[in-house]
């Protein structure tokens, strides 16, 4: 991929730009077709509806880690310098940090990519949550919380464990790697079948772990080509709407962060409406939980996102498609977190009526 041309016509933080806005696109569009929502997974995992979300979720995870090992193994790309590796990675952040963004996801119903999807499809909701997450992980990344967030942090690290390389760990090579991958493709392929999935929505799914490769290669691509170093990275949301607020407020510049955010809304806006499945939602609808639930659920989400050094995409997906020990521990947190604040949730329920209603997807 040479990328020089374009990087010479406009710049190379332009170029970060859009090469983030066209994976936000292409992200945008297959989570609001394929109903990607890792909330909606673990639910689904608990027994509570079927397991079309549980299958979707799986086949992203997947593909994210096949097709990732797969460039790796092939020398398409190399993140032994990028952040999850360069340098020693908080655990204590990942499981406080991920049990906090699981409470607040189960709480605010839905993760930071499902609520921006669901915001841009129309859900007030979702369009105030993400409000809600933008400010406290701004707070957390670069502002009044960042003592706690780093007291927190520093209380164990990957350095402490011998490195943050699961493959290591496990005394394995690449191709170790490249097995896992695909024996979890199997599995999801299994569970697609069992849950009835439609091929459309299987790949739906699988496509969101397919961009989190593409963002992979694009940004080790820019990487080699641009004259100021940078680090490989790949889709995430939480971090970008931290450095968003930053750059609204005069910091930075706009880049692969706010390349998709601005991509990701544009393209499940297009989903929605072309699929006819637009429509305004607000707080005033039966059955919807108090606003103060939403708010404080997208506190939750918004701390231990940025804690956890990413949301179930930066840290599941992302993280995860690389085999980094951080992320796959935060993301086992966030899901351990969605579980007890759904059974938590149902508790309560159970006190207030002798027959519980199961509140919807969002």
């Amino acid at each position: 991929m040479d990328l020089v041309p374009l990087i010479d016509s406009i710049g190379e933080p332009q170029t970060a730009l859009v090469g983030g806005t066209v994976l936000g696109l292409a992200f945008g569009v297959f989570a609001q077709r394929s109903k990607f929502c890792t909330r909606s997974a673990v639910l689904s995992a608990m027994g509570e509806g079927d397991l079309k979300p549980l299958a979707t979720w799986a086949a992203g995870f997947a593909a994210a880690i096949l097709a990732v090992q797969l460039l790796l193994g092939g020398g398409l790309i190399n993140v032994g310098e990028t952040r999850f590796f360069s340098t020693a990675q908080s655990l204590s952040g990942a499981i406080v940090g991920g049990l906090l963004f699981g409470i607040g996801m189960v709480l605010a119903r839905g993760c930071v990519s499902r609520l921006m999807v669901l915001g841009a499809s129309g859900n007030l909701r979702g369009i105030f949550s993400i409000a809600i997450v933008a400010l406290t992980a701004l707070a957390t990344y670069s502002g009044l919380l960042v003592p706690l967030r780093d007291g927190i942090g520093a209380v164990w690290n990957s350095a402490a464990i011998g490195g943050n390389d699961l493959l290591v760990h496990a005394g394995l090579d690449r191709n170790g790697g490249i097995a896992l991958g695909a024996i979890l493709a199997v599995a999801a392929v299994a569970v697609a079948v069992r849950a009835k999935l439609s091929p459309w929505r299987l790949f739906g799914g699988a496509a969101i772990g397919l961009t989190v490769a593409a963002g992979w290669y694009f940004t080790w691509q820019l990487s080699t080509q641009v004259f100021e170093p940078i680090q490989a990275e790949s889709l995430s949301f939480i971090r970008p709407l931290a450095t968003s607020g930053e750059l609204a407020l005069g910091s930075g510049l706009a880049g692969l962060d706010q390349g998709i955010l601005i991509g990701a809304i544009v393209g499940a806006l297009l989903a929605a409406l072309l699929s006819g499945e637009f429509r305004i939602a607000t707080f005033a609808e039966p059955g919807t939980p108090s606003i103060w639930r939403y708010a404080t659920g997208s506190v939750l989400m918004g701390f231990g996102g940025i804690l956890a050094v990413g949301c179930t995409i930066g840290a599941g997906l992302t993280g995860g498609s690389v085999l980094a020990v951080s992320s796959l521990v935060g993301l086992t947190s966030m899901i351990l977190g969605a579980a007890f604040a759904q059974l938590a949730l149902k508790a309560l329920n159970a006190e207030r009526s002798a027959s519980p209603v199961i509140q919807p997807a969002e």
